[in-house]
């Protein structure tokens, strides 16, 4: 009979010892030697006819030693279920086992030890004691002013105009470096790009007016833009910052100019299709309004819930089996890690698993679950999201609409993904819900900032 023991290790690390006698794996073997002779096909032997003893000859190693090993991982399996283990990853072999001292001419007791990383007991973090503040960002008349010129201009149409005349005017223009004189350097930089006037520089601005098509002009790149649009040309051009400084020449082989399109029914139409009651400019501009706020809103859910991450996986302590963690990185997988490798991924490896054991104990304690239904309901949205919307003229009751959920039921990783989506969901809403808070008016560049403050603070 087996036997097994167990011995602490580490902070967290056990090490069990499986034990066997022949008793325990001699009519398993022998069971298996018979079934290989019926199957074996081996020249000059009738299949199943090959006697019991050429097999046990010929493979009776290899089936010994399988047979062997079998038998301790079925031991410590069993072990570890009727003990209760709560165990990290999978065992890991320890150094001091060899397969080679099993023999099939001797038959004898054999030990293997395995050691192992043991999940902690843990308390979650107090949310209750934790204050999150809801933002509301205040959407402004001219927040949606400028959202209604945006739709204007992106449902205009295209003209071109002959001459260069004011800030809206998308140029087309080869850009070809130069000395200081002008004269074309060899092996220069050549680039086509678009550009819109009033990204040029008020000086460069001026003299564009009244430019035709098949002009040019001489510049230096900074003499012609500023700040972020100086940036953006140099990295477009591929030069560094550095080479602000350098010349070129720039063709101007197109004007163009989007004029807005018309306050009417069709631009109604054409910005929101499906949406009948837009009739006047009062109402396009009210579903303007909410479509910014449920923007915003969104964004300020999404900050809520980055808070909330950091609050449960910052404040609640939960001690891990590190060296075990490190050791199963290196060589408990199927891509061996050297030792650089683990010890540059091991705190995102930690975070991660101890994110997983938070919500595992938060959806068991508050018994949260997600059922097919939730999964079924998951897939429409992103059925509708893809495809517009319900709004956007989808009939939610259509058979191929039920077809298509269906088929994503049958998708093991499309299930998978969306179970811990949904949980994790479903464990921030209830943290928001328990959570101390309180809204607060903010404006859209207060919270940007806030929210670019927040990022610089968790890298």
């Amino acid at each position: 009979m087996a036997t097994i023991t167990r011995e602490n290790i580490g902070v967290l690390n056990d090490k069990i010892t499986v034990k066997i006698n022949k008793e325990d794996y001699l009519s398993s073997f022998e069971k298996s030697l018979k079934t290989y002779s019926k199957t074996a096909s081996i020249p000059g032997f009738r299949k199943g006819m090959v006697p019991a003893g050429l097999i046990k000859k010929m493979h009776g190693q290899s089936v010994f030693t399988d047979e062997v090993l079998k038998t301790v991982e079925k031991e410590l399996n069993s072990y570890m279920t009727n003990e209760k283990l709560d165990i990290f990853a999978q065992p890991l072999p320890m150094p001091e086992n060899d397969a080679r001292q099993i023999d099939v001419n001797n038959p004898n007791e054999y030990a293997f030890a395995f050691e192992v990383g043991l999940k902690p007991a843990f308390t979650i973090a107090d949310i209750a004691a934790e204050k999150i503040t809801r933002f509301k960002v205040d959407v402004t008349d001219q927040m949606v002013e400028e959202e209604l010129e945006r739709l204007r201009m992106r449902h205009g149409k295209m003209t071109e105009p002959e001459t260069v005349s004011g800030d809206d005017d998308v140029l087309t223009i080869n850009f070809t470096e130069t000395d200081a004189e002008g004269n074309e350097l060899e092996g220069g930089v050549k680039k086509e790009n678009s550009l819109l006037v009033k990204y040029f520089s008020p000086v460069l601005k001026e003299q564009l007016m009244g430019k035709k098509k098949e002009d040019t002009l001489n510049i230096q790149l900074s003499q012609a833009f500023e700040g972020k649009e100086k940036e953006w040309v140099l990295k477009d051009l591929g030069l560094t910052e550095e080479a602000g400084d350098k010349h070129f020449k720039l063709d101007i082989t197109k004007i163009g100019l989007v004029e807005k399109a018309e306050l009417n029914e069709d631009l109604y139409k054409a910005a929101y299709p499906g949406k009948e009651e837009i009739t006047n400019e009062e109402q396009l501009k009210n579903v303007i309004r909410a479509e910014i706020q449920s923007h915003w809103d969104t964004q300020s859910v999404n900050h809520r819930q980055h808070e909330i991450y950091h609050i449960l996986l910052e404040h609640t302590n939960i001690p891990f089996p590190e060296d075990f963690l490190r050791r199963w990185m290196e060589n408990g997988t199927e891509k061996p890690k050297s030792a650089d490798e683990v010890a540059k991924e091991y705190p995102e490896f930690v975070n991660q698993l101890k994110w997983s054991l938070i919500n595992e104990r938060i959806s068991t304690e508050q018994h949260i679950e997600v059922n097919p239904d939730d999964i079924k309901d998951f897939a429409k949205q992103q059925l509708f999201g893809y495809m517009g919307g319900i709004g956007g003229g989808i009939d939610a009751n259509q058979p191929w609409v039920e077809d298509y959920i269906n088929r994503m039921m049958q998708d093991k990783k499309f299930i998978d993904d969306s179970y811990y989506r949904i949980r994790t969901e479903k464990i921030f809403k209830w943290a928001e819900v328990h959570a101390g808070s309180e809204e607060k008016a903010i404006s859209a560049e207060e919270f940007n900032n806030l929210l670019k403050e927040h990022q610089h603070h968790q890298h």
